[in-house]
Formats: C-alpha cells, structure tokens, sequence
C-alpha cells in the first residue's frame, strides 16, 4: 500500500511565500513522477507543477517563475515553492504521484489528502 503524506499550506497575504512538501510511504519500488495539482472552489483539477524521475520539470502558465517544484529521490519526497504568491492562487493543493508497487510492479496514480492554500489581497 502506498500513501502520499502532504504538509505546509496555510493562510498567506498576497505577495507572500508558502512552502508545500509530499512524502510517498509504503511498497514503493519506484517513483516515476511526482507533481502537485490545484483545485479553487467551483473549478476543476489542475496541474501547477510536476516533476519527473528524469529530472524534467514542467509549470502551469500561471505559475512559471513564481513557484519552484524540487524533490528529493532518497525521501521519495517533492516540494513545492510558492513565492509572490496571488488571491487566484487560492486552493486547496493535492499531491500526486506516479508509482510502480514494490508488491505487483504495477504502476498506479496516487493522491494525497490535500492542503489548503488561501492568499488574502
């Protein structure tokens, strides 16, 4: 069983910075990507950065060159950097994840439970 542990989010002022980690637990026998997705209230799903095994790393428009996403393969663990952060960057932010099972070495998408981003003007 594997299971995606987010923490950070908070309530920031605009123009502010907040930091968002993820750490995959459990029969992980490889992690092929790990990324962070948004949702704001009446909006779907979207992707605001993802990273891969590779090294290669790819932003949402809305959020190039203002967060970074970086990760560290020994912890099986990503963050993410929000910086200048905007009230349209309000969210609540899941982590997902790209893993093949140490059990079945099948590969399955993952999500984490979810961390509230809310940016005051």
């Amino acid at each position: 069983q594997v299971q995606l542990v987010e923490s950070g989010g908070g309530l920031v002022q605009a123009g502010g910075s907040l930091r968002l980690s993820c750490t995959a637990t459990g029969n992980i026998l490889r992690v092929n990507s790990m990324g962070w997705y948004r949702q704001a209230p009446g909006k779907q799903r979207e992707l605001a950065a993802l990273l891969t095994r590779a090294g290669i790393v790819r932003y949402d428009d809305s959020v190039k060159g203002r967060f970074t996403i970086s990760g560290d393969t020994a912890k099986n663990t990503v963050y993410l950097e929000m910086n200048s952060l905007k009230p349209e960057d309000t969210a609540v932010y899941y982590c997902n994840a790209d893993i093949v099972s140490l059990i079945t070495s099948v590969n399955l998408k993952y999500w984490g439970q979810g961390a509230q981003v809310t940016v005051s003007s």
